[in-house]
């Protein structure tokens, strides 16, 4: 995720706007602004500010990367056209159960 990205994710969840962020950390709505869609390239130390001004800490953690999609890229590579479609229909089905299930529980929520 990107800077300007976490930036306006904090100031939404704190439920403020452009022009109380900035009043928080001593600068103008339109840097907010600017922030936000991009523009420059706000080092780390900044984004953190930004950040815990809307409340909230900023963690960076490196985690090893994920390459599980890969891999069944790879598998389902492997496979014929009738087994792909087949895979996909089991898919459909499975939604549509979990769909279905939603359905019912919500309506038993509601009749009880």
């Amino acid at each position: 995720m990107r800077g300007n990205h976490l930036v306006r994710e904090a100031r939404r969840r704190a439920g403020i706007t452009q022009t109380e962020l900035a009043d928080r950390v001593g600068t103008t709505q339109s840097a907010i602004a600017r922030l936000e869609r991009g523009h420059g390239h706000p080092t780390m130390q900044r984004i953190s500010e930004l950040v815990e001004a809307c409340g909230l800490e900023l963690q960076v953690r490196l985690v090893p990367a994920e390459d599980h999609d890969w891999s069944m890229v790879a598998r389902n590579s492997m496979l014929d056209s009738d087994e792909r479609v087949a895979r996909a229909l089991a898919g459909i089905r499975l939604a549509e159960a979990v769909r279905d299930a939603g359905v019912r529980s919500r309506a038993a929520a509601a009749a009880g």
